[in-house]
């Protein structure tokens, strides 16, 4: 509502501004068109104004083509604004429940603020359906819906883009000149919005890192706008048809021009792709072939924006598109660098100006490229599981929360699939010639860090890693490998008294080093949390291989009986003989708990503010959200839901 707002206000002035001036001759048409494009009662010499022969509606077209990007900035700022207030709160939170069992002045909620997350930031779109996607039939899923407020970021959108479209068109000049008005309101629109849309594409996406929010809501938002550039490059085509074949001389001057003007037949190519780009990227097809996908997609990118460019050569307005291309060339925040001595001592050794791929290339060279290199080694699990250990060349700072990208070039060829990172510890390793590390070089390179994931096996890439482990005779394969990242942990959960944490199947990788972190920073007395629940559900009691020795560790920790309670839900078990609880901390049910019970005892005895987060299936996502939305003016409950909708 804050863009549609100040959008239109910046709208309002601009058109107020280019009413004033004189109307006429080439300023009908915009002066981006051919010259053939001229209405024949107009082809005269343009009115010469105060602003360098560009009259009112040329004027008011490229304005609020930049107007829309100065919106998003605006809207960038002022989200980043929150987040700073929301970190200075749960830092000062931390640092007061530090040693305190308690925690009184947290547990009640700012009444406004709890209303505003229960009825907006944390709301679905309807009654209760987020995570769980929309089932076509039994197997095509038609993707899943957006909260209620990145819907009202959606529609403010879609909403801004329609009235900018239309109003202050001279619908009264003829359809000539209304045609040539659309025409080149909807390709300045078109081009205005592919900053946005390139940036937030983006793994490296700075506004992640800056405004807190998850790549999930971007990739959301970026598909939306992608779909709204799609339909103003059809409205600009189509009004560039009609006028042609209704005053220029029919479908043949089409044709002709297409093979004769560079700019149109650009425009031809750009639309073509765009058109395709529509087609190919709905949510039942990008699931089912994603790694086609994702190639013909880029492929086609690359042709939208070469027909552009080739459409729009010599003109002033290039600049929004050399824009985004910009930043996509710049796209150098590499994650893994973690330190400004590393990033300088990697960019030392290149080019400074980057493509983004180029860079991202470098930058997995220097984390895996070394003695021996990184080694993955992968073994099956029970479950249809696999357990990828992956030990890396360079030590790395592993966040909970955070996820990689993976390389195996034997099994996947050039494509990355992304994992959540399970597990992560430093290894050292002493070479038998040089013996212990005397310099910091050499202790540097002495360590590795090693990190685990756990792969349910799919289809395509996770099938064949699966089945490259069953051939060897022992279940267990080393491979050469590539990891870029790592990505996301960036939401902490050390500020909160009471931490309840849900995972169905493969959804525990996320959750266990959260566990970790927190039980340790208990014994530390460095974070909040007093109390500490984790909620894991499975289909069978062999599914606990998957975490086992993790898990022996994290049970093997100082203070931990006295933070944390694990609930174990088993919901097909072969016998009941397969149920037991090993202690009072460490529980199993059968069956599916009830998501609305567990969190409403546990808010009976909740310590300062609580967090409660979802990792899993769709219904299991939506079960947790709607019982927080029910106790969020109650009690100081904070929702983290993670959803990987690559």
């Amino acid at each position: 509502m804050f863009a549609t707002l100040a959008c239109w206000l910046l709208f309002t002035a601009s058109a107020k501004q280019a009413a004033a001036q004189p109307a006429g001759g080439q300023s009908l048409t915009g002066g981006i068109a051919h010259p053939s494009y001229v209405p024949r009662s107009n082809k005269t010499s343009p009115p010469i104004d105060s602003h360098g022969g560009i009259s009112g509606p040329e004027l008011l077209t490229r304005k609020l083509a930049f107007n829309l990007n100065y919106v998003a900035i605006a809207l960038i700022l002022s989200t980043f604004l929150y987040r700073i207030i929301v970190s200075g709160v749960r830092y000062v939170r931390t640092l007061a429940c530090l040693g305190s069992d308690r925690q009184l002045l947290f547990l009640r909620p700012n009444q406004v603020f709890a209303f505003v997350k229960k009825h907006v930031m944390d709301a679905p779109l309807f009654h209760k359906r987020h995570i769980g996607e929309l089932k076509l039939s039994s197997a095509v899923s038609g993707g899943d819906l957006p909260t209620r407020l990145e819907f009202i970021l959606i529609a403010g959108t879609l909403v801004t883009n329609i009235a900018l479209s239309v109003v202050y068109i001279h619908w009264s000049e003829g359809e000539e000149v209304v045609l040539a008005e659309l025409r080149n309101r909807t390709g300045m629109l078109a081009l205005a919005n592919m900053l946005p849309i390139f940036i937030l594409s983006a793994r490296n996406n700075p506004l992640i890192m800056l405004l807190n929010i998850p790549f999930e809501a971007f990739n959301m938002i970026h598909r939306w706008l992608g779909r709204i550039v799609v339909l103003e490059v059809m409205c600009h085509t189509i009004c560039h048809l009609i006028s042609m074949v209704k005053f220029s001389g029919g479908w043949a001057r089409v044709g002709l021009s297409i093979q004769n003007n560079r700019m149109i037949l650009g425009g031809f190519l750009g639309a073509t792709a765009a058109i395709f780009l529509l087609m190919h990227s709905p949510s039942p097809i990008r699931h089912a072939f994603y790694e086609t996908f994702l190639h013909l997609h880029i492929a086609l990118v690359i042709l939208f924006v070469v027909g552009v460019w080739i459409h729009i050569k010599g003109y002033p307005f290039l600049l929004l598109l050399k824009l985004p291309i910009i930043a996509w060339a710049l796209d150098v925040n590499d994650p893994s660098l973690t330190t400004a001595k590393e990033r300088g001592a990697l960019i030392a050794n290149e080019v400074h100006l980057f493509p983004q791929r180029a860079f991202r290339l470098a930058s997995i060279l220097y984390r895996n490229v070394g003695k021996r290199g990184t080694r993955a080694s992968i073994e099956t699990l029970p479950g249809d599981a696999i357990r990828v250990t992956l030990s890396i060349t360079r030590p790395w700072t592993f966040r909970p929360g955070q996820h990689i990208y993976l390389y195996i070039p034997s099994i996947g060829l050039w494509t990355s699939h992304p994992f959540a990172v399970c597990w992560s510890e430093e290894e050292d390793r002493i070479d038998p010639e040089k013996g212990i590390a005397l310099s910091k070089q050499d202790f540097l390179a002495s360590r590795k860090t090693a990190m685990s994931l756990i792969v349910r096996r799919r289809t395509g890439f996770t099938d064949k890693l699966f089945k490259k482990a069953k051939e060897v005779p022992e279940g267990r394969a080393t491979l050469s490998a590539f990891v870029e990242g790592p990505y996301g942990g960036h939401h902490n959960l050390g500020s909160y008294g009471t931490v309840m944490l849900f995972a169905s199947g493969i959804g525990i990788t996320h959750q266990v080093p959260y566990v970790r972190s927190l039980v340790t920073g208990y014994a530390n007395n460095t974070v909040a949390c007093r109390k500490l629940t984790l909620v894991w559900i499975i289909q069978s009691p062999e599914h606990l291989e998957w975490i086992r020795p993790w898990m022996t560790s994290i049970l093997s920790l100082p203070s931990r009986r006295e933070v944390l309670k694990i609930m174990l839900f088993v919901t097909r078990p072969r016998s009941t003989r397969e149920i037991h609880s090993p202690s009072s901390t460490v529980q199993m049910f059968p069956g599916k708990p009830n998501v609305e019970t567990l969190i409403e005892l546990e808010t009976t005895t909740q310590i300062g503010a609580m967090a409660v987060s979802a990792c899993g299936a769709g219904p299991l996502a939506d079960d947790v959200r709607s019982a927080v939305r029910k106790r969020q003016g109650e009690r100081s409950l904070e929702l983290v839901e993670v959803a990987f909708s690559w």
